[in-house]
């Protein structure tokens, strides 16, 4: 390892591997690279510990084409980390999302986000009570009064299949990794100059990106800089069922898409199994080493609204559970990318609010595109830079599970 490095990622797990490969696989970037993680087992990463999936149905138009190209990428991942004998293959299940409303607000929040997809693209079409029901007749819909579905660009795949293929293209295209942690970062002025390890080595950086997921403000604030982002918990559990519901013959996307109840019950297939969450009662901060599931969402949450929504669903037997951290951003759920306006050298990636591992393919092609060119040249990310943090101008996605 260098003393010194162009580049100098916080954080390897998708967001910082994004990073590492988007800088690495262009020409026009000639510098040097170090990605630094606390633990790359990823034991504990919101990568490995979240829901896995992708969707185009958000309310605002930057989101829908964030995650359009995520789906573009993460359709043609082999193919774009091949190298050697090695192979990503993601296993895209292209199931689909299916969000249910049973209130004239929940109708009108989803024809106005329809609205926005539509306008950029997005493969979603509306259903009435009776189409649904002849897409997907195992569920009880008496009480929907519309539903949103995604047709195509919409599903779920390998998590940490991602994370390990960015990770692996970004090492052999010449990014160095090291297992430390960043205790302390160096700044001059309005410039950040340095990273300190724990294990005592410190290491000069041209520029520092803050990729360290719920731990962003704890790294933000060594810069004595701040952000809004903060740690909270999703329990996720897993679960067989004793009848497995199946949709109709002329749906094409399997037994059931990811669908999303009136109340934010989720619930998706997962491999023979089905996997399932919901917003927490108590959604507040947490500790940054507190994992433990909350068990009782199961009994008092998920399962009652399950069970509601389709008689395969009654008799049902957790196998699974865990819990992971949204990195949460309390401004407006929105992600948060792009160089401090005075520290401008040091570059925010964070507070993905739970779109993180959908979202990192573009954020990872947006950040290398700032430290090369010092501007976006594909996807213009500037409406998500860190000048609302300042101004508290919250630029909102309402479309939050």
């Amino acid at each position: 390892m260098k003393d010194s490095y162009d580049v100098v990622i916080v954080g390897g797990a998708v967001i910082g591997s994004a990073v590492a490969y988007y800088l690495t696989a262009n020409p026009d970037f000639q510098g040097s690279v170090l990605v630094v993680e606390r633990d790359p087992t990823y034991i504990h990463s919101s990568t490995a510990l979240s829901s896995s999936s992708i969707r185009t149905q958000f309310s605002n138009p930057i989101n829908v084409k964030i995650s359009q190209y995520g789906s573009e990428v993460i359709r043609n991942f082999a193919e774009m980390m091949r190298h050697g004998d090695e192979e990503h293959d993601l296993h895209f299940h292209a199931g689909g999302y299916l969000f249910l409303a049973n209130t004239p607000e929940q109708v009108e929040t989803m024809r106005e986000n329809h609205a926005v997809q539509m306008n950029c693209g997005a493969d979603t079409i509306l259903w009435n009570q009776e189409q649904l029901a002849q897409a997907f007749p195992h569920l009880r819909v008496e009480d929907v009064l519309l539903a949103s579905y995604g047709r195509s660009g919409e599903g779920w795949f390998n998590n940490t299949g991602l994370m390990y293929g960015f990770k692996a293209k970004a090492r052999s295209q010449g990014a160095a990794y090291i297992k430390d942690n960043v205790v302390a970062i160096g700044r001059e002025g309005n410039r950040v100059t340095s990273v300190t390890l724990e294990s005592g080595r410190e290491i000069k950086a041209g520029t520092i990106v803050n990729a360290s997921g719920p731990r962003a403000a704890l790294t933000a604030l060594m810069a004595d800089l701040h952000i809004p982002v903060e740690p909270r918990k999703r329990t996720l559990f897993v679960f067989d069922c004793a009848k497995t519901p199946e949709g109709s013959a002329n749906v094409n996307h399997g037994r059931l898409p990811l669908m999303i109840a009136p109340s934010g019950v989720f619930c998706r297939p997962e491999g023979k199994f089905f996997l399932a969450g919901c917003p927490p009662a108590d959604d507040t901060a947490v500790d940054w080493e507190d994992f433990d599931p909350r068990y009782d969402e199961f009994e008092d949450v998920i399962w009652p609204a399950l069970a509601e929504r389709s008689e395969s669903f009654e008799a049902i037997k957790v196998v699974n559970q865990w819990a992971g951290h949204y990195a949460f951003n309390t401004l407006d759920h929105n992600m948060i990318v792009g160089r401090h306006p005075e520290v401008t050298n040091f570059i925010f990636a964070n507070g993905f609010s739970g779109h993180g591992l959908q979202q990192g393919p573009a954020t990872g092609r947006g950040v290398s595109e700032l430290i090369i060119y010092n501007g976006f040249r594909t996807l213009d990310l500037s409406d998500l830079g860190f000048e609302r943090i300042i101004q508290k101008r919250p630029f909102l996605e309402k479309a939050v599970i």
